[in-house]
């Protein structure tokens, strides 16, 4: 709950897909002001600051002083670059995922942030989906879990493959579930469109005995968001993309079914006032950057392997 104070200044910088919904997201959320968005693309630039009527700035240094926090939008091979420049000037931030391209940047964006003092969150949105945080109370120690994650071609983030655009969220969520330590990756891929891998799968095997099958792909002509976790006596069907969430359990010799009641929220808009949250009254984030780069790790493991074979 954000508390009663002046509001936090907030800026955008990179107004792409995403940024632009950031923007549009801070200009109506409570708790905060958007004093403006960046972006190098002119026309962008134009569209979003004409549309939420903030100033609209090409250069990132020319909101230093007068925001307080933001959002970085921009491609993922910029975000160590730009988010070090904010970091260094004081100014809070949540970096959409993937955290970085390499470790070696998550560690210094991390460093800088815990010696300025400032909040490091990443954006991991599916923590805050509706049938995840449903669920959450009633998963324990899973023994397999499955994700499959497609979706058709983006024409946009090409910048990186399938594993740091989409797997990644998965992979967040269940180094999050199993919370053992991971003892083997097996990972496979290829490229179609692009010459980033467009279809992976990965098998991990955590100390607990724990296996989890992760697929992503984005050359689909299905849309799926989808997780199944299974545990002793308990099956739990999550369904990201239409926030719905199924549980069956084992009662003596029957097998029930419980759909859970989900309060369909949007998504960015708890992670954004989770952001705001935490820096306003201080708080660790959900995802960290030390979280974030958990999951990187894992990532950059399987894309090393895809394009090692």
């Amino acid at each position: 709950m954000i508390l009663n104070m002046d509001k936090v200044r907030v800026g955008v910088i990179g107004v792409g897909h995403l940024g632009s919904i950031h923007a549009k997201i801070y200009k109506h959320l409570p708790g905060c002001t958007l004093v403006g968005v960046c972006d190098s693309d002119p026309a962008k630039l134009k569209e979003v600051s004409g549309a939420l009527r903030v100033p609209g700035f090409s250069d990132l240094t020319q909101l230093i002083g007068k925001i307080d926090a933001a959002s970085v939008a921009v491609p993922t091979r910029l975000h160590h670059k730009v988010s070090e420049e904010l970091l260094k000037n004081n100014i809070h931030l949540l970096v959409e995922k993937p955290f970085t391209v390499t470790l070696e940047e998550a560690d210094r964006l991390i460093e800088l942030a815990a010696k300025q003092n400032l909040i490091l969150q990443v954006g991991h949105i599916e923590r805050f989906n509706s049938a995840f945080t449903a669920t959450q109370k009633i998963i324990h120690n899973p023994k397999f879990i499955e994700c499959h994650r497609l979706s058709s071609f983006p024409n946009r983030s090409l910048d990186v493959g399938a594993v740091l655009d989409i797997m990644i969220h998965d992979l967040d969520i269940v180094l999050g579930l199993v919370n053992s330590p991971l003892e083997k990756v097996e990972s496979v891929g290829i490229n179609v469109l692009t010459s980033f891998e467009d279809i992976a799968n990965a098998r991990l095997t955590f100390k607990n005995g724990c296996i989890a099958n992760l697929t992503a792909s984005r050359v689909s002509d299905e849309i799926m968001r989808k997780i199944r976790i299974f545990q002793e006596n308990t099956y739990i069907s999550l369904d990201y993309k239409n926030a719905e969430a199924n549980v069956y359990r084992k009662i003596q010799d029957k097998i029930t079914k419980e759909r859970l009641p989900i309060e369909k929220e949007q998504p960015l808009q708890k992670e954004l006032a989770a952001f705001l949250d935490c820096v306003i009254n201080k708080k660790q984030p959900l995802v960290s950057g030390p979280v974030a780069r958990e999951a990187l790790e894992v990532a950059l493991t399987i894309q090393k392997q895809i394009w090692q074979k």
